[in-house]
């Protein structure tokens, strides 16, 4: 690990980004999108709808003479340290993540650990976060809480595993966070309908900061009355078992 700056100090600034068809103006601050048009260098879990951001910013430069590297999933790690080449060479670099901010429930975390080995600064950007905003709209415990990603597919894999969860909700008293593709939506919320107690408490938060935004917190057997459609809407799900 390098405890010295670079010779040519750089920042590695993590630039959030809308949660889907929503107005800059709601969500991202001015100071933020001014710091974003003075970048030139970025680094993208897409860089196709991070093109599309950057033109909402209203980039001084044309969008062709930006750099844009790629990091997702399927990037190597060999290939992370190339990414932070323009760092160590004197120039700021942004990360952004397909929705919402980098670094969370995103691959932009390799960047930033590297940043950190090399003695490079890292500045969070303020904009939304899908996970903070729901758990604060949710009336569930903000004070212990565990995001868990993506449960696992397979019917029997995921009915297990929202079972353990439950387990451990009722154990620590802890807001247990999870979420899934929005065209498994519906089979997700059956699959707590169908596995978890009734008393437990279940916040669906769907199309956050967008138009049709619904956050609503119920008990399973409250659920289970009318279940939401959430088809191919993105959505988290927020479990509290009582």
């Amino acid at each position: 690990m390098t405890d010295a700056r670079p010779e040519k100090a750089a920042t590695l600034y993590l630039i959030p980004v809308t949660l889907g068809e929503s107005g800059l103006e709601a969500v991202i601050p001015q100071a933020v999108q001014q710091r974003v048009r003075a970048l030139q260098y970025f680094v993208a879990e897409n860089p196709k709808s991070a093109r599309a951001y950057l033109k909402q910013v209203g980039m001084p430069k044309p969008l062709q003479e930006l750099h844009i590297a790629a990091l997702n999933e399927h990037t190597p790690d060999a290939a992370v340290a190339g990414m932070a080449a323009p760092l160590l060479a004197g120039h700021d670099v942004g990360v952004m993540s397909e929705a919402g901010c980098p670094g969370i429930a995103d691959p932009g975390a390799k960047l930033v650990l590297h940043a950190h080995r090399h003695g490079i600064r890292v500045v969070p950007l303020v904009g939304p976060s899908s996970i903070l905003l729901a758990l604060m709209a949710s009336g569930l415990n903000g004070q212990s809480f565990v995001f868990h990603g993506y449960l696992p597919v397979a019917d029997s894999e995921r009915e297990k595993t929202l079972r353990e969860l439950e387990k451990q909700s009722r154990r620590l008293k802890q807001t247990q966070i999870f979420i899934e593709t929005p065209y498994r939506n519906q089979k997700l919320l059956q699959s707590i309908a169908g596995v978890c107690a009734g008393a437990t408490r279940l916040c669906v938060a769907a199309d956050i900061t967008l138009a049709g935004e619904d956050i609503r917190t119920r008990t399973v057997t409250e659920w289970k009355k009318n279940l939401p459609q959430l088809d191919r809407r993105p959505a988290l799900f927020l479990l509290l078992a009582a």
